[in-house]
């Protein structure tokens, strides 16, 4: 999901993340998180269309990007939604809260090994998320450090096999 352009879209094919055939790009003409609540059609349709393309398909990730704390997927687009917290807006992202951090079905606190490059404290950040969540999963992940986010793929899997 992109406002005017494909740049989201490009990077993963110039990285060869998937093959290019399954990746869509969603050009919103507004902010992206309108497309992702309110009129879901465009990315309903980017979906249909890659399940019609690929009958087999078991997963279809949508992309959201931005720091907005108040976005959310309708449900009538995700049967689950994984929120991601990055270390670098510091320790009080997840303490601000918003219905990602609260109420997503896997919070996620990606790139923890800025934590000492930003002043952020990973306890204040956990202490805070299970404030924020009682007993909902949270993570803690760092690309750097484990690039195939081996905790993210578990759970995510553990979602497809139930």
């Amino acid at each position: 999901n992109d406002i005017y352009t494909t740049e989201d879209a490009d990077f993963l094919r110039r990285n060869a993340v998937l093959p290019d055939p399954r990746i869509r790009a969603v050009a919103t003409g507004c902010c992206p998180h309108t497309a992702i609540r309110d009129d879901i059609s465009a990315n309903l349709d980017a979906a249909e269309s890659l399940e019609a393309a690929f009958p087999d398909l078991a997963l279809v990730l949508i992309e959201s990007g931005g720091d907005n704390l108040t976005a959310t997927f309708s449900s009538g687009l995700v049967d689950a939604q994984i929120f991601v917290l990055d270390v670098a807006g510091g320790d009080k992202v997840a303490r601000k809260g918003g219905p990602g951090v609260s109420r997503s079905d896997l919070l996620v606190v990606n790139k923890t090994d800025l934590a000492p490059h930003v002043g952020a404290d990973l306890a204040v950040m956990a202490r805070d998320a299970a404030a924020a969540r009682g007993s909902l999963p949270v993570l803690f992940t760092s690309l750097r450090d484990e690039p195939l986010a081996p905790s993210v793929a578990a759970w995510v899997r553990g979602r497809l096999a139930a």
